[in-house]
């Protein structure tokens, strides 16, 4: 793991996210929903219900920023905590199959600290995405605040995602908004532990439909999400939600 490492210039190391404007899941009837994908120019907000899923929504960040950006650096930034207790380690990124040196990792003191370092570093626009983890209320990540990530991801092209713990979800300029959890998983052969899985509602997107339900699987092996291969495939519903306006104000 690389703490507070140097991030490299742009002009040496550009973001792929400015070649293409949305990361696909790979999976038509996720990639349906979102309109052709998550836009890699933009915010995206991940929350929790029950702490012991905070790890589980730290790792599917990390997911989709490695499947935005696989040869880039990643910007991760959180408060310092002593006594924190769910870490995204090391070993456990090697284990989901990321390269840990691929990963810068500042620890402020502050949540003021910690927002304006993250706009710096993504106005900078030599990272391929940006993880941000900010827990409780945090009144100082507001829309205000929002808005100036979602325009320093925009000229950047850098992909920012927020991981939110012990919250509820509040106006932001967030593209789209998250509920995440970890999932049973389908054993392998041998009854051996199966794949890292999410359970996952998409609470919000600008523009489009909400109330997408799914779970996923993350194939390490082809570094891709899929539907578990048990006999009851991931649910895709939209609830109620499908049958409201298609859109909501950021």
């Amino acid at each position: 793991m690389v703490d507070s490492a140097p991030i490299p210039s742009a002009q040496r190391l550009a973001s792929p996210a400015l070649q293409e404007a949305k990361l696909l899941f790979g999976l038509p009837v996720i990639d349906q929903w979102l309109n052709g994908g998550l836009r890699r120019d933009g915010v995206h907000e991940f929350f929790t219900v029950m702490d012991a899923d905070k790890s589980a929504a730290t790792a599917f960040a990390f997911l989709l920023s490695a499947r935005a950006c696989p040869d880039t650096p990643l910007f991760w930034q959180r408060i310092a905590d002593s006594k924190r207790e769910e870490r995204v380690s090391a070993p456990g990124l090697i284990d989901l199959g990321l390269n840990p040196d691929r990963i810068i990792l500042i620890e402020l003191n502050t949540l003021e600290a910690l927002l304006k370092a993250a706009v710096d570093s993504v106005r900078h626009g030599g990272l391929g995405a940006a993880i941000l983890e900010i827990d409780g209320r945090a009144p100082g990540y507001d829309l205000t605040a929002s808005r100036r990530l979602a325009l320093a991801a925009e000229r950047s092209g850098t992909m920012v995602m927020i991981v939110r713990s012990r919250a509820r979800p509040s106006s932001s300029a967030a593209h789209s908004r998250w509920q995440v959890a970890s999932a049973p998983s389908v054993p392998l052969a041998a009854n051996a532990p199966g794949q890292t899985a999410f359970d996952l509602t998409l609470l919000r997107q600008r523009g489009g439909r909400e109330g997408l339900h799914l779970q996923l699987e993350w194939d390490r092996e082809h570094t891709r999400f899929r539907t578990p291969l048990s006999g009851g495939i991931s649910t895709v519903s939209a609830g109620r939600a499908a049958d409201r306006s298609a859109s909501r104000a950021a």
